[in-house]
């Protein structure tokens, strides 16, 4: 992996279970993870966004009065980088981690506001109840098999959007998000939908659509959303499926095959994200045009 994380390395030698991880194509990494019984103590020299995803209650954060819980469920602990913090965990916890460095926060002050501080500083947050970190981590990076390369568009919109969160309500500049009203110009949004085409074979990151575009990832997804009617990630897998549907219905070509022209790298991903959205596998559809 490109970067090396404390707070995951840590974690290995504890008696936390790793159950998937993925590095993104920013060098941003997602890990998802489960303990029990357990004491850990985190210092790190990057940023870690923790959502509790199944239980936690029971797990307790030691402060100057004493051990603290208040875990369960959708509570997110953000432990800005150079925090340390001790932490006893006295049942089952399933959580989900996101790490990030200054870098990724700059990189998100320049792409969205166009301007970055000289730090970014994130305000320490424990066992914190924030709907939109909830719902970027369920229905987008829980939402989607991590390691198929058709999906590394949805996590590293997700994972940019996080970003862009906490530095609008957890760091010190606390920036608006600036307003965005039109669409993407049609000669620029021609050569977009063509360059997808193109490559829906491709694992189509949010930074390549972008740079087709010549804008930021940020401004890129809201123009493109204008112009759309929908998210980029949205419109990317609609056009795999339907070239996946042509080339089931109207060619010979095997299967696995197809999925890799439609940019699913296991034949099983395919078939599940093809019967989701047309109610049948595949084969049932093959079958069926014969």
């Amino acid at each position: 992996m490109a970067e090396t994380y404390g707070a995951f390395e840590n974690l290995r030698k504890h008696k936390a279970v790793l159950h998937n991880a993925v590095a993104l194509n920013s060098g941003i990494q997602l890990a998802a993870w489960s303990n029990k019984r357990d004491t850990i103590t985190q210092y790190c020299d990057h940023h870690t966004l923790s959502l509790y995803i199944a239980d936690g209650y029971e797990s307790y954060h030691k402060t100057t009065a004493g051990w603290k819980n208040g875990g369960g469920p959708d509570r997110f602990c953000l432990m800005p980088k150079e925090s340390e913090s001790t932490w006893d965990i006295r049942d089952d916890l399933s959580f989900v981690h996101l790490y990030c460095t200054d870098d990724h926060l700059r990189n998100v002050g320049e792409q969205v506001w166009d301007k970055s501080p000289y730090s970014f500083t994130l305000d320490e947050n424990l066992f914190g109840d924030d709907a939109s970190i909830t719902a970027l981590y369920r229905h987008f990076i829980l939402g989607c098999d991590w390691q198929q390369s058709a999906n590394q568009l949805t996590l590293s919109t997700a994972s940019t959007l996080l970003l862009t969160h906490l530095v609008q309500h957890y760091s010190n500049v606390q920036w608006s998000l600036p307003t965005i009203t039109g669409g993407l110009s049609p000669f620029v949004l021609r050569n977009v939908l063509a360059f997808i085409e193109e490559n829906l074979a491709q694992p189509l990151t949010l930074a390549d659509l972008a740079a087709q575009a010549s804008l930021s990832e940020f401004h890129f997804a809201r123009m493109f959303r204008q112009s759309m009617q929908m998210a980029p990630h949205q419109y990317v897998m609609q056009r795999r499926m339907e070239k996946a549907k042509t080339l089931v219905r109207s060619t010979r070509q095997p299967l696995t095959e197809i999925a890799l022209a439609c940019g699913f790298s296991s034949a099983s991903h395919f078939s599940n994200r093809f019967r989701a959205a047309t109610g049948l596998t595949p084969s049932q559809l093959r079958a069926a045009s014969a």
